[in-house]
């Protein structure tokens, strides 16, 4: 969509369609027709405004120009919704992350809004799932608990170089953990619920289903509204592997009754590589298999490299290029992985109690009606938008896991938030997806925000790479061999710092201050302005002052 564009009402009228445009009384109402004509379009006519006998009018790139302005106003007003009343101004499916923020957003802007969602659970399946999405009951708030509880492990041994005397065997409640897990993801599901109920938006639990561009069947009950909100996430996938009954996924790796003593997981993202640090701080023989040669692909190269080698350093057993080939179970009930290295061999992991499958997720978009109605959807199921999340029917929208751009929590809470100032105030509204910090919670913890060195080559041809590696002052003492390392990709021509990323203890905590600098472009010599926090690993960004290499045109200088 281009800038709001101005133009006269006369030579509207004077076009082709002045019919159409006589049938809304344009000459006498002016703005006001059109505002209401196009609000209640299938189009992109939103954002309007007047000054001096003009109108500001939004169009999408579809619809730029007179003609397509005309043919907009003209299908508006012989449309079969114009005038229509609904039930709601704004009906969501999906009460996670994205579905929650953009109703109760929109609701306080004004519409009547109403969110659909499953009955509560701590797995999710086709009738259960609860409010306030994976995020919240099954991904990333269970997830960081048991990080956090697994760091006990370490913080015990590391205690004894500074003088404490912790008993040679400490004991961990696997139970306890898991039953204080599920009273506070419960806490949370409530609390989801009275925040919704706080901002006047209705709660329908149930399955919801698209029956057409306005209305929604919850369980054999319809509704209609002026717009629909798409935003049911995404759901665990598995390899088509023979053997992949017997797997699990991350939902069940929340939910396991005890620790197990062996686990592979199979992967190579983010779930994978945290799942394998989770279980592997816990005491148990962890296997991470991935076919790449490293995990984490599409994070910085230099970063992938470092994580790898302190995961292996640890004592966690990596697997790289292996392809997972099938999963037998062996008569005593447990899993042996069968792999297919590099060179063709066959390579087996036995005495398995679980494997885990971390190997990708999918858009929750089967069963929901949207190819009936007439959402185009992409090949691995997403619901297909605009810049503006809007699908191919005009009246629905989509937000979060479900469209498969940036599957982060925070980049949902946007879209979220956006699409509630596009229809419930009809100021059109793109998220922004430029600096997205994310972080990976790792066992070392890495973040980062801004480019990589690889897609910064890309597009600038100049760059100045400043990179540390040290040793954190608390590990001088426990004797942890984990190192720190922090890089900054600066723009040698701007000086602008184009991407930040470390890995180290409170990697995420320390990225999300740092996106601020990244977002508002500040530049090199900007960040060496300020006066860091002393003794503090988070100052190393503040000083370093050495280039550690040049990129000049593209190649290393």
């Amino acid at each position: 969509m281009i800038a709001p564009t101005s133009y006269r009402a006369q030579s509207l009228v004077s076009r082709e369609s002045s019919a159409s445009m006589q049938k809304m009384g344009m000459c006498k109402q002016g703005l006001r027709g059109l505002r209401t004509c196009l609000s209640s379009s299938p189009t992109m006519g939103l954002g309007l405004g007047g000054r001096r006998g003009q109108c500001l009018w939004a169009p999408s790139r579809e619809q730029m120009g007179i003609r397509g302005l005309v043919s907009s106003v003209a299908a508006a007003a012989s449309g079969d919704d114009a005038g229509q009343q609904f039930d709601y101004d704004l009906f969501t499916i999906g009460a996670g992350s994205g579905g929650v923020r953009g109703s109760r957003i929109a609701s306080s802007y004004g519409a009547k809004v109403a969110v659909c969602e499953l009955p509560f659970d701590f797995k999710s399946s086709d009738r259960l799932g609860g409010v306030g999405g994976t995020c919240v009951l099954r991904g990333c708030v269970p997830k960081k608990l048991m990080v956090y509880a697994s760091e006990f492990a370490d913080h015990f041994n590391d205690s004894r170089g500074f003088g404490w005397s912790p008993a040679e065997s400490i004991q961990h409640d696997w139970t306890h953990m898991l039953e204080a897990k599920r009273k506070e993801l419960t806490r949370l599901n409530n609390a989801y619920k009275n925040t919704l109920g706080n901002a006047k938006v209705d709660l329908i639990e149930g399955r919801g289903k698209v029956v057409d561009a306005h209305t929604v069947d919850v369980d054999g009950k319809r509704y209609t509204a002026k717009h629909i909100m798409i935003a049911v996430g995404g759901r665990a996938t598995k390899l088509g592997i023979p053997g992949a009954e017997h797997t699990i996924t991350s939902d069940d790796a929340l939910e396991l009754s005890r620790r197990p003593d062996k686990i592979t997981v199979i992967g190579g993202g983010y779930i994978a590589v945290e799942f394998a640090g989770i279980f592997h701080r816990f005491g148990s023989d962890v296997h991470l298999v991935f076919r790449q040669p490293m995990p984490l692909r599409g994070f910085d190269e230099e970063v992938r490299k470092f994580t790898t080698d302190q995961y292996a350093a640890s004592g966690l057993q990596m697997h790289p290029y292996m392809t997972p080939a099938e999963v037998k179970k062996q008569p005593d009930g447990k899993l042996t992985v069968v792999m297919t290295a590099k060179d063709g061999s066959k390579v087996e992991i036995a005495d398995n109690d679980h494997v885990l499958m971390a190997t990708g997720r999918a858009p929750n978009t089967e069963n929901l009606g949207l190819e009936e109605a007439g959402v185009q959807l992409g090949p691995k199921g997403q619901v297909i938008v605009d810049e503006y999340c809007r699908s191919s029917v005009p009246s629905i929208w989509a937000v979060g896991d479900v469209i498969d751009r940036i599957q982060l929590t925070p980049v949902a809470l946007m879209e979220g938030m956006a699409l509630a100032r596009t229809i419930a105030l009809n100021e059109p509204t793109k998220p922004d997806y430029e600096a997205v910090p994310s972080a990976v919670f790792s066992h070392p913890e890495l973040a980062g925000v801004g480019l990589t060195e690889e897609q910064a080559v890309q597009a600038h041809p100049n760059l100045d790479i400043y990179t540390s590696s040290f040793r954190a002052m608390r590990n001088t003492l426990s004797g942890s061999p984990l190192r720190c390392f922090m890089k900054m990709i600066v723009d040698a021509d701007t000086r602008v710092v184009l991407g930040a990323h470390m890995v180290g203890d409170h990697a995420a905590e320390i990225m999300q201050g740092f996106a601020v600098a990244v977002k508002m472009k500040c530049t090199k010599e900007q960040i060496d302005s300020v006066v860091g926090i002393h003794p503090s690993s988070a100052e190393e960004f503040v000083t370093m002052r050495s280039v550690s290499r040049k990129i000049r045109g593209g190649q290393p200088a």
